[in-house]
């Protein structure tokens, strides 16, 4: 009803027309309202209210977008149903290295309280960052290289808040100086949340143990900023402390048989001896039964920008970054496995003005990841990775029409510090197509077909372990092939006035769709290899919003995802299940307020050896006050999710079980700006 009511003229008049935000992802800097694919970005105070400790439950109330979640201190987006390498997590266009994509409770190494913008493109429309994000882009705007001198000299803002279900306290600042050509900025976080309360009538009891996380970020940045651009270089360094809740070592003797687990011995003794490691870790460990992850990394950044470079270009772009990534997952007192990622990715690119009409990029990527696990669960064979691309995108422009183009192609070569496994080397070409057309004011339509390919990657190709976090044991495929997705999407927008709203349909044919294929489970403990069938995935989402009253609005939204195996081949696992929601916001004077409540479905479309999981309600209530505090401009904020405490459980999770939802949680904060 929402949707298609006519609005009253008043209102209107009165509903205020915003300018269409920045997408700085899109290679093209290209308007919100521009964009040929759905496109979410979050700042200001929805960014704030927004903001969680891992960047999946930061954006995990977005349409369209889910989350990994993995406890407390992991937890990476998962855009319509796709997740792992699919999602690709810049940091202002340069790729974050991390173990991320590796497995679920690896945790994101980039800090939400720190970005200043969020944005999230979803679908194979983002060819400059890599024609395998066939899920999405996510970048994290943030401040560590200034642009810019302060006008005042020096400028900044701090936060601090705290929460109930966790007894979560942080803080974060950031401030930039600067005179003549000159910029410096400084940031930190730091937060320590305890073990989280789940919903009432969880028998795991009323705390997920080992839920807790304890994170201390510093960065600190200097750039020369002239009349046409800038040169910067920042050093951020992150260290982390989580849990990994529903660690279980009861499993550990398991290994495959064929395409069978056998999880005990051969000499019938293995039960016994299985009990006698129970016991003594038991004894060992009885005050931190639960592993936890220690993480550390270091980050050097180097942005820039120059305005007409050159004849014929109108500017030239460039971001680097290396990683020197590590963390440990320790048992006890004894650290059992260590991951290390060091890794560089550096993208230049140059705008050119108009050929014909058409205004476009031309760019050139380079990467390199050297990664390596070693102990008791290095399940990954040590390799290394080394990527290269060159990218163009254009576009052009006649009347209501905007039409886009994009081609990619890309080198991968992988190579492996085996006896027994074989270097890889591939290469896939990625093109999208796109239009929009404004044939209405206020409307517009915009539609992208694509095709695009993705490699395989090192842990795809090479995994054989055990892997006791997600209760698996593993096995790559060294004849895996590139995946080839076929892809189109469809957006539907009205971008002012007193309705609003943006509607989205997609299908995604994948050809040779890379997952971990189920083979067997023993009593919760699965093998899973990886395997290549044809798969599709069809959605909607959207949301429509309705300005009621000058004072009050409403809206409705929602997602759906159907991920199958071609030919009758069954569902893909770990699939998001449908939702549906309204909310309604309302302001006055300096008061601002959203009342949220959702449905999120059961999902019973399940891969083999896969549980259904229940759908559950969610009410959330959240309130801002911006005042001055003397000259200061402050925000009071307080938000209240899951008012009813219901009991929920993510069906993307490898944990699910072991660890719900988070309960009843009230958060308050006060963040200040100068």
């Amino acid at each position: 009803m929402l949707a298609f009511a006519a609005p009253a003229s008043a209102l209107a008049q009165q509903a205020a027309t915003l300018p269409a935000v920045t997408v700085s992802a899109s290679a093209l800097a290209l308007g919100s309202d521009d964009m040929s694919t759905p496109v979410t970005v979050l700042e200001g105070e929805a960014l704030v209210l927004a903001r969680a400790a891992t960047l999946g439950e930061t954006l995990a109330g977005q349409p369209g977008i889910t989350s990994s979640h993995f406890g407390a201190g992991a937890s990476r987006p998962i855009i319509r149903g796709m997740d792992g390498p699919r999602v690709k997590v810049l940091s202002d266009g340069a790729e974050v290295q991390d173990a991320s994509t590796i497995s679920p409770d690896h945790a994101v190494a980039a800090e939400p309280m720190l970005s200043e913008q969020i944005e999230v493109l979803r679908g194979p429309s983002a060819l400059a960052y890599g024609g395998g994000a066939v899920g999405g882009v996510v970048n994290v705007i943030d401040k560590k290289i200034p642009t810019r001198v302060p006008a005042k000299g020096v400028e900044g803002s701090a936060e601090v808040r705290a929460n109930s279900a966790a007894r979560e306290k942080a803080g974060a600042f950031e401030v930039t100086g600067g005179s003549g050509n000159i910029a410096v900025h400084a940031e930190g976080v730091k937060r320590d949340a305890k073990e989280y309360k789940v919903g009432s009538g969880w028998e795991g009891g009323s705390k997920v143990a080992g839920s807790y996380n304890k994170t201390d970020t510093g960065s600190v940045g200097v750039s020369w900023v002239g009349q046409r651009g800038f040169l910067g270089l920042a050093f951020t360094s992150q260290h982390a402390q989580y849990g990994l809740p529903g660690h279980n070592h009861e499993f550990e003797s398991c290994h495959p048989h064929g395409t069978h687990l056998h999880c005990g011995g051969h000499d019938g003794h293995d039960h016994g001896a299985e009990e006698e490691h129970g016991d003594e870790h038991e004894h060992d460990h009885e005050h931190s039964a639960v592993p936890y992850v220690k993480l550390k990394s270091e980050r050097w950044d180097v942005r820039g920008e120059l305005r007409d470079p050159v004849p014929g270009f109108a500017k030239l772009r460039l971001r680097a970054a290396f990683t020197d990534y590590k963390h440990d997952e320790i048992e006890g007192t004894e650290i059992a496995t260590t991951f290390k990622n060091k890794g560089h990715d550096a993208r230049l690119e140059m705008e050119h003005h108009p050929v014909f009409g058409w205004r476009g990029v031309v760019g050139l990527q380079t990467s390199k990841r050297d990664f390596s696990a070693l102990g008791e669960e290095a399940y990954v064979a040590p390799t290394v990775t080394k990527k290269h691309a060159a990218f163009l995108v254009e576009e052009y422009k006649l009347d209501q029409w905007r039409f886009e183009a994009g081609l990619r192609h890309e080198w991968q070569d992988i190579t492996v510090d085996s006896a027994t496994l074989q270097d890889r080397s591939a290469k896939g070409t990625s093109v999208s197509l796109g239009a929009v057309w404004k044939f209405a004011p206020q409307y517009s339509l915009g539609s992208t077909i694509s095709r695009t390919h993705r490699l395989p990657s090192a842990e795809e190709l090479y995994a054989h372990g055990v892997h006791m976090a997600t209760a698996t044991y593993e096995l790559g495929n060294q004849n895996l092939s590139k995946e080839t997705s076929n892809n189109i999407d469809l957006t539907l927008r009205k971008y002012a006035g007193a309705t609003t709203f943006s509607a989205s349909a997609y299908r995604n044919k994948v050809d040779n769709y890379i997952f971990g294929s189920t083979l067997d489970n023993h009593e919760g403990f699965q093998l899973i290899q990886y395997a290549q069938r044809d798969a599709t995935f069809t959605g909607v989402e959207g949301q429509v919003r309705q300005q009621l009253t000058p004072m009050f609005g409403a809206s409705v939204f929602g997602d759906y995802v159907r991920a199958k195996l071609a030919d009758g081949g069954g569902n893909l696992p770990r699939i998001p299940a449908q939702r549906v929601g309204v909310k309604f916001d309302a302001n006055w004077q300096a008061w601002s307020g959203v009342a949220e409540f959702y449905r999120v479905g059961k999902q019973d479309k399940v891969a083999a050896f896969e549980t259904a999981t229940p759908g559950y309600n969610m009410l959330n209530l959240s309130a801002n006050y911006d005042t001055r505090i003397g000259t200061t401009p402050a925000q009071f904020y307080i938000k209240a999710n899951n008012l009813t405490n219901e009991l929920a459980y993510s069906h993307t999770s490898f944990i699910k079980n072991a660890a719900p939802l988070m309960g009843r949680n009230v958060t308050v904060g006060m963040r200040v700006t100068f």
